[in-house]
């Protein structure tokens, strides 16, 4: 937490350096807060807080990002970095903020839909709905078909739905023992 907390002061002390510095994107922004709606260098009056887009995206554990895009009204630059202290700041502009954050979980798709499967070359596979070639959402490692049991085969063919981070973790251990990238690594 103290690391992330450290990355948030110098994320923080780069977005000072550009939002206060001559010509910048947002020094606009800068001095419409400075000037209580005023933009500097500009003859028209601004009334009223700031609106800007803000993207906000999520990278989940199985590698899917989803993207949600909001009308941000800005009345002070500190609540508003206070209200986003837990994102990481990717890119911006005058009238955009994109955040990017780590989730600890798997995607809504997977829980709605997920199942894990098997290809037909033995490629431990996430598939959207049950396992079906086109369906293909991520795929893994692949799997010696000789080591595995039988029942555990037939599991894999009928699709083993995800549902929770946990059923995902649960899963990917119980078939990494039956790689055939780990058979070579001993």
């Amino acid at each position: 937490m103290r690391t992330m907390r450290g990355l948030f002061i110098i994320q923080m002390a780069v977005i000072m350096i550009f939002f206060y510095t001559e010509g910048s994107p947002l020094a606009c922004m800068a001095g419409y807060f400075a000037n209580e709606g005023q933009p500097e260098n500009s003859d028209k009056p601004i009334k009223g807080p700031l609106q800007m887009k803000v993207m906000l995206e999520r990278v989940y554990l199985d590698g899917e990002v989803s993207q949600e895009t909001i009308e941000e009204t800005v009345w002070t630059m500190e609540d508003f970095w206070a209200k986003y202290d837990q994102w990481q700041l990717v890119e911006m502009d005058i009238d955009n903020m994109v955040f990017r954050r780590q989730m600890d979980d798997i995607s809504p798709l997977l829980k709605a839909n997920g199942y894990f499967g098997i290809t037909d070359d033995g490629t431990l596979t996430i598939f959207n709905g049950r396992p079906q070639r086109t369906n293909i959402i991520q795929s893994f490692f692949q799997i010696d078909l000789g080591k595995l049991e039988s029942t555990k085969c037939e599991e894999l063919k009928k699709g083993i739905p995800i549902m929770t981070k946990d059923r995902y973790v649960e899963v990917l251990e119980t078939f990494k023992s039956y790689s055939t990238e780990e058979k070579q690594a001993n």
